[in-house]
């Protein structure tokens, strides 16, 4: 059977057959997004294991979908799947006390400087500032990329939804017009970083490379790319927080 009348015989029957005939066309997709997240968190979770969270994350996006609306649905259910992810790794709770420690005292450090300097601080500026070395900063930034990443991925994956969390209905004029102001306001301040921070995010979440293959784009290795991706996600809270529009 053709997948258009798959999905017009599950939107008028709900039937579990159905259901499953759409899972397996389907599981495929949930494949591909394991295999790239598996990249950055193999070291903490199994393959198998992510293929189960985002499986969860498929069965959901299918009785969600719906037909009707302009959207495809691998579209959709990417962005589903990620995020049933990305939730079931936040739950794991992997990230060491020390680690989270060291996560927001950069955070921190970074917002004091931007304050004080009217910019993003340099690597050199923020080491000074913490009383470390440079390269004692750059190892914690390249350790607490997964423990940003989990942080923050699904609200650059959803634009914005994710920020708000009330009970108003997706269609009402005032959650909209809400969204598309908070779409607004953070392609504005990722407009606003630097340009090595800014392609990062840009090949990443929006053009879904590796970090090996982010690094071979911009000539840098792997662990460059993941100091500069932490600081930019750093960047990004600490200008959400002080909009008082992301609180972690």
């Amino acid at each position: 059977m053709k997948t258009d009348e798959l999905w017009k015989r599950y939107a008028k029957n709900r039937d579990r057959t159905t259901k499953q005939l759409l899972i397996e066309k389907y599981i495929d997709l949930v494949k591909i997004v394991a295999g790239r997240m598996y990249n950055f968190y193999g070291s903490k979770v199994e393959y198998e294991d992510l293929i189960g969270y985002g499986v969860i994350g498929l069965i959901d996006s299918i009785e969600r979908f719906d037909i009707n609306k302009n959207i495809k649905f691998e579209t959709y259910a990417q962005i589903r799947i990620k995020g049933t992810i990305i939730d079931n790794i936040r739950k794991l709770d992997w990230v060491p006390r020390s680690l989270r420690k060291k996560s927001k005292d950069i955070q921190n450090g970074i917002s004091y400087l931007e304050n004080k300097l009217g910019r993003s601080p340099t690597n050199e500026e923020l080491s000074e500032h913490l009383g470390i070395s440079l390269e004692e900063l750059e190892n914690c930034l390249a350790d607490i990329t997964n423990f940003n990443v989990t942080s923050l991925e699904d609200l650059l994956i959803n634009k914005g939804e994710y920020l708000i969390k009330d009970d108003r209905s997706s269609t009402t004029p005032e959650y909209s017009f809400e969204k598309k102001e908070i779409i607004e306001v953070l392609g504005r301040i990722i407009d606003d970083l630097q340009e090595n921070e800014k392609m990062v995010i840009s090949l990443y979440y929006y053009e879904e490379l590796t970090y090996k293959e982010i690094g071979h784009v911009m000539n840098l290795s792997e662990s460059r790319i993941s100091q500069i991706h932490s600081k930019a996600i750093f960047n990004i809270k600490n200008r959400l927080k002080r909009l008082g529009i992301y609180e972690n």
